[in-house]
This record gives structure tokens, sequence and C-alpha cells, in this order.
């Protein structure tokens, strides 16, 4: 369902010249599956979910979304993606049921379809209590279910998540966690972005490890285990990286 196969993004800074972001990087994932991409800040994570979303064109290499190329059609990509960025802003004076509305409208939904996706996407995400309430009015859980909502209406195939439980309390989180969990169990394919080591453990199929651009590690959670001789997810990931004095 995702395949990126070489991808390359790289930036032009005045001072410090061409900055590689994402530098060949190749992974499949497939539906039914839970895809985790770790990275430290800077590392690309964030740089490779915006070109499978189409947020940003490639420099090199391809990748193709439900069976379509991200630069060649980039409309049938986004019709196919849901992608929860971690900068995602909603409209304050909207309720939460509107905010779902519109994005739903916007993406083709009849409104007998928007009533039953609002109503479905109250249960499982935990909305009833404040979907009639304001945006400017939420905290920061509230906020990110109703992003959440928003992201998914349209039921697409293709779920990126980037950090969706930042910031958040801990029922919140596991709230969000059991919701992405279930959208594996519907055959969705879902990217899912963390620094949340515990979470990873939980619900990724497959981990990718990126740093620097380069995917520098790949494979179950069981095989990273063996690879690194570590049991605990954070460490693996310092291993990968190439230690302590990077990681930080």
């Amino acid at each position: 369902m995702i395949e990126a196969r070489n991808l390359t993004k790289f930036f032009h800074d005045k001072k410090r010249g061409e900055i590689r972001a994402v530098d060949n990087v190749s992974f499949t994932c497939r539906p039914g599956q839970i895809y985790g991409l770790l990275g430290a800040n800077g590392a690309g994570k964030t740089t490779t979910l915006r070109l499978l979303a189409t947020l940003l064109r490639p420099t090199g290499g391809s990748a193709t979304v439900a069976g379509f190329d991200t630069v060649a059609n980039p409309e049938r990509v986004r019709a196919s993606v849901g992608f929860l960025a971690t900068s995602t802003a909603l409209y304050s004076r909207l309720t939460a049921r509107e905010t779902i509305a519109y994005f739903g409208r916007l993406n083709g939904l009849t409104a007998a379809e928007v009533a039953e996706r609002t109503r479905r996407l109250a249960d499982e995400l935990d909305l009833h209590e404040f979907l009639d309430r304001r945006v400017d009015k939420f905290s920061t859980g509230m906020k990110q279910k109703t992003s959440i909502a928003r992201t998914v209406v349209h039921d697409p195939a293709v779920l990126i998540f980037d950090e969706p439980t930042i910031g958040l309390d801990v029922m919140t989180a596991r709230n969000i966690v059991r919701f992405v969990r279930d959208c594996r169990t519907r055959g969705k394919t879902v990217i899912y972005s963390t620094h949340v080591m515990s979470e990873v453990e939980k619900i990724c199929d497959v981990i990718g490890i990126i740093h620097q651009g380069r995917l520098v590690a790949e494979g179950p959670l069981a095989d990273l285990r063996l690879r690194f001789g570590e049991q605990d997810m954070e460490e693996i990931f310092v291993r990968a990286i190439g230690g302590e004095e990077v990681a930080a």
C-alpha cells in the first residue's frame, strides 16, 4: 500500500549549503500493518511523511501510496490518505461536529455519510461529551481527538500519524493508541511516528529507524532485539543511531 524507493529530499540553505533531509530511503508498509518510523528531531522522519502525503516533492527516488505515484497522481494519493501532522490546526470558532463535517464535505462525503461517520468516530474516540462545543474551549486532548476525527472522516485506506500522543495525558494517549490499533484490525495501512518507545513496543509490526536522513535499521521488534542484543526499544534506538552522545 505504501512503497518508498530511494526516496530523497535535499534542501539548500545559504549558510549550510545542501541539506540531505531524506537520503535514499526505501521501505514498504502493507495493509493491516503498523509501520513505526522513528528518529530524533531533525532526523528526516517528518520530511519523509510529508513526501508520502504529497506536501513535498522528492528531489530523487519515488513513492507510491495506494497504488498511485506521489508525483504523477498527487490528487489520487491525497484522496487515499489521512495525514495527522504535529502542526495540524483547527478552526477555533467551529465545534468538533462542525469541524468533522467540514472536512468530510471537503472529501466528497454526503450529509448522510458525514452524520454516520461523525457518530462512529464519536464512539471510537469518545467525543460525545464535547462534540457540540467550540474548539477554542478544548483541552489539548480534546483538540487532538478532534484532529484525528477530521483526519480519518473520509475513511482513507492509508493513515499517517506524526506523534499523535505528544503532550497528552495517559488516558487520552491510551484511547488514541487503541484507535490506531483498531485501524490496523480494519485493514488500514498505518505509518506511526512517535518518540514514545512503549507505544512502539505495543503496536508496531515493523519498525524503521531513520538517522541523518538515512534508514539505519528496520524490522520487527523481535528481529531488532536480536540484531542489537537489547530488549528495551529505547536502548535499541540509541544503539541504532550510534550511541548516547548522538541520541542526545
